[in-house]
């Protein structure tokens, strides 16, 4: 399995299993990061991290404070793709990284990106 990137009408493939977004809340200004897992039946998310709480980002109940962080485990499905939508609200746009390296996307307004999971040549792989 590999993830599919697709911003600007490009689709690019990259080779990773896990990887981590991370970006800047809109209203609040601080860090969101999720971890996320690339498998046969979509992109699944592992856990989530918040530093601060307030407009649209309570952490659940079950979240716990580490080091600054709301720590908790998202109950959602395997998802089919995750849309990142770019408003320009925000200080960036959002970071995604894997293996140690990172990306920066969706850094104009309007600049969306869609992640999906996918085989090396960029074929949706079917869920099973």
């Amino acid at each position: 399995m590999s993830l599919c990137l697709l911003a600007g009408g490009k689709l690019s493939v990259l080779a990773v299993t896990a990887f981590t977004l991370a970006w800047t809340h809109s209203v609040e200004k601080t860090r969101w990061e999720e971890d996320w897992r690339v498998t046969p039946a979509g992109l699944q998310i592992v856990e989530a991290r918040i530093q601060g709480s307030g407009a649209g980002m309570e952490p659940p109940a079950d979240a716990v404070l580490k080091d600054g962080w709301w720590v908790y485990a998202p109950k959602l499905p395997a998802q089919a793709k995750l849309t990142l939508a770019s408003s320009g609200a925000t200080a960036g746009g959002w970071s995604l990284c894997a293996g140690g390296k990172c990306l920066e996307l969706g850094l104009l307004p309007g600049s969306d990106v869609e992640l999906s999971a996918c085989d090396g040549r960029g074929r949706h792989a079917p869920a099973k």
